[in-house]
């Protein structure tokens, strides 16, 4: 098979090392049960479609994925190039990251929302927030443990908690509630065995904000039935001046984890730098974990973070504030044109629209504009049943391109 042949191969397909294949399902060589409890990511599969379309010249317009198309400052590129240039930053590092990393992270804490952490205990470096999803799994839940995930919600939470064969408990968001957790419907579930809770504020996908009253009635929630909260907090800066963290309110550090990345904030999704927060119990606890899986951060990319931690407000205002609002009026005006409806009060990374009644639901919607447009947005689906009315378009493009997206869509409707 040429190089040519793989960029056009469906790797979806049966028909792909048959004889491999075909040993597993006949009662040879087969999988963990555990991976019956899950599929393969939407977008690793939906995202296959898509390159196989522009492989036939389709050109598709991908409005998909949450992945900044714009570089972390200058400084921090030539932080890195100037730290991979060392001959002694090769090695491997400690699984608890610099201690000048660890120091930013807890300065950058303090500066923003003046959360006070102490860098040698309360902060754990991860490769990227989604890898300590794993780790605080793996470390807080046993087998059939309940987990608390919201629907619609990141569906890593679900997938990584029937991995480790936690007992997924979801709780509905609803649009009428803020896309806030109703907490009266979870006093009547049974919690005796529930050990975590997922929560995502801002929302994703939904875009609804943090509150200080929301993290107020979560840390009390989870102090009452000794749940751990983990407030999953990537999106902070996107559309959002008011940056707040489940940390800053009082008590909270004894009973919740909060997850950041700056995959997002810092344009840096593919240098998988993360951190999570918490007490120095839990994160010793989740060191446990990590250190078992993974060797440690190259070096220069962490020296390179510990610069990017101090990026200027200046920097934040234009990256995270004024080019995604200009984009954001391209991505309303095609959920317009889409017929969609949607609150102008988000913040974040996507802009959450509900779909038209006509659609049965938002796969449909999507395909359509997918097939006949030629423009790829994400159906709700996949985040919950709760999300089946609606979709969702990634801020991640240009004003151009997703003018283009637009007067695709406006051509197809």
């Amino acid at each position: 098979m040429t190089e040519k042949d793989i960029d056009k191969t469906n790797f979806n397909s049966p028909t792909i090392y048959p004889d491999i294949i075909g040993r597993g399902s006949g009662g040879g060589i087969i999988p963990a049960e555990r991976l019956n409890s899950v599929s393969e990511y939407y977008f690793s599969t939906k995202l296959k479609e898509v390159a196989e379309m522009n492989t036939r010249g389709l050109d598709v317009i991908s409005l998909g994925i949450g992945s900044p198309d714009m570089p972390p400052s200058p400084e921090t590129i030539q932080a890195l190039a100037e730290s991979a240039a060392k001959p002694d930053t090769h090695g491997y590092q400690s699984y608890i990251g610099i201690p000048e990393l660890r120091k930013a992270f807890a300065n950058f804490y303090q500066k923003w929302f003046h959360v006070d952490l102490n860098p040698a205990t309360e902060i754990q470096p991860l490769i990227g927030s989604k890898e300590g999803i794993l780790h605080i799994s793996m470390a807080f839940l046993n087998h059939g443990d309940g987990v608390l995930v919201p629907n619609p919600g990141y569906p890593t939470y679900s997938s990584v908690s029937n991995l480790v064969q936690a007992n997924v408990i979801t709780y509905d968001l609803d649009e009428n509630n803020n896309w806030c957790p109703d907490f009266e419907a979870l006093e009547q579930i049974d919690l005796t065995n529930v050990k975590l809770m997922w929560v995502n504020y801002p929302n994703m996908p939904t875009g609804a904000p943090a509150t200080v009253e929301l993290f107020e009635k979560l840390v009390a929630f989870g102090k009452k039935h000794s749940i751990v909260i983990c407030n999953d907090n990537p999106y902070s800066f996107i559309l959002n001046k008011k940056h707040l963290s489940i940390l800053q309110i009082e008590g909270a550090k004894d009973i919740c984890i909060e997850l950041n990345s700056m995959s997002k904030s810092h344009n840096m999704p593919g240098w998988r730098m993360g951190m999570l927060a918490s007490n120095a119990q839990f994160v010793h606890w989740v060191l446990k974990v990590k250190s078992n899986i993974d060797s440690g951060q190259f070096k220069p990319m962490q020296i390179a973070a510990v610069v990017a931690l101090n990026n200027s407000e200046d920097w934040h205002n234009e990256m995270n504030i004024t080019l995604y609002r200009n984009r954001r009026n391209k991505a309303e005006a095609i959920m317009k044109q889409l017929g969609c409806v949607f609150d102008e009060k988000q913040v974040g990374l996507f802009l959450w629209g509900k779909i038209p009644d006509i659609y049965k639901d938002s796969g449909e919607l999507a395909d359509k504009v997918l097939y006949d447009a030629k423009v790829f947005i994400t159906p709700g689906f996949i985040f919950g049943d709760k999300g089946k009315r609606y979709i969702r378009i990634s801020l991640c493009a240009s004003e151009g391109v997703l003018q283009q997206a637009l007067e695709r869509i406006k051509e197809m409707c």
